[in-house]
């Protein structure tokens, strides 16, 4: 693999801007639905491909994609988000001290305080905003303090169940982790797809694993790069790959989905815009693929059934979840 690949400063921002511009207008979905859609992509989830997924279920074997929700979490509380903050209400010592006698039973209770991208999660369409505008030409106004009006995550809550495909960009590029910094090319992930053998569809959910997360295991510290600082990650121009397939979600083992810091530092986070503003593409973030990776590499099946509907929380702009894959 070529880590020596052009850094924000090599590039040419105005031909960087131009190919921005280009996305956008190839690739915006605004209106393909109707002025009243919230759903974006997931449009392209029909109940074939539901039942289409269930039939790649073969062996029964269930593998989440969910990091712990805990303290030992990557937050740090830069961009406002924490770790979850978990509290016991009723714990063993008020049942052995006959503090619930009055309640006639014995029982323990729990509360969690948590952003809601802290961890695993959904980014909604009501998450980024270009120019003023969120997917589906609506503007700032519909996001307030009370939450998302329009394009809220809950306009998820019975899709993102689906096919899954599996493309292992480091297994592809013959090393174990992509080295941070590494943008993913369109070209990358063709030759990823090329190697598991998946070929990735309209409605399907495609995960990219860039192994990170096993360098996070193998040191023992999150590091920067899941809170903002260096990572590999997509490329601006994986745009390309991911909205010619029409794909209904992306989801990626890193913060930030992509190439951090940005090909262009004039032009932050593009893929973002491009994806999620006008695509409708929604962008998972921070899954945890390497169990399944394995799983992929021994039996050479990178397709499952994935089901990852977000949590019903009304008016959010994201959500936790726990992804499956189901083979």
């Amino acid at each position: 693999m070529n880590s020596s690949l052009p850094s924000a400063s090599a590039v040419d921002v105005e031909e960087y801007k131009t190919r921005f511009v280009h996305y956008v207008d190839r690739y915006s979905n605004w209106g393909k639905w109707g002025p009243d859609d919230e759903l974006g992509a997931a449009n392209y989830i029909t109940p074939d491909k539901v039942a289409g997924a269930a039939r790649l279920v073969t062996k029964g074997r269930v593998f989440s994609l969910a990091l712990p929700y805990d303290s030992s979490g990557p937050m740090t509380g830069e961009w406002g988000r924490t770790n979850p903050i978990h509290i016991m209400l009723q714990d063993g010592g008020d049942i052995a001290s006959g503090a619930q006698k009055r309640f006639g039973m014995e029982y323990t209770d729990d509360a969690i305080y948590m952003p809601t991208q802290c961890g695993t999660q959904w980014d909604a369409l009501a998450h980024i905003f270009h120019e003023g505008k969120m997917y589906n030409d609506r503007g700032t106004e519909l996001v307030t303090s009370s939450g998302a009006e329009r394009n809220a995550i809950t306009a998820l809550t019975s899709r993102l169940v689906t096919r899954g495909v599996l493309l292992d960009v480091p297994r592809s590029q013959d090393v174990d982790a992509l080295e941070v910094g590494t943008p993913i090319t369109t070209e990358m992930l063709e030759e990823a797809e090329a190697v598991g053998g998946a070929t990735v569809g309209e409605g399907d959910v495609v995960l990219i694993r860039t192994g990170r997360l096993g360098v996070v295991r193998q040191r023992g510290s999150w590091g920067k790069e899941y809170c903002g600082g260096p990572a590999p990650g997509l490329a601006m121009d994986a745009a390309e790959f991911l909205c010619e397939r029409r794909i209904a979600a992306v989801a990626t083992d890193t913060w930030g989905a992509e190439v951090q810091p940005n090909e262009c530092l004039e032009l932050r986070q593009p893929l973002h815009n491009i994806l999620i503003v006008y695509a409708g593409i929604v962008i998972g973030e921070m899954f945890d693929l390497e169990e399944l990776a394995a799983d992929c590499t021994i039996d050479g099946r990178y397709e499952f059934m994935f089901s990852a509907p977000p949590l019903p929380i009304t008016g959010a702009v994201g959500s936790p979840v726990n992804p499956l894959a189901i083979k």
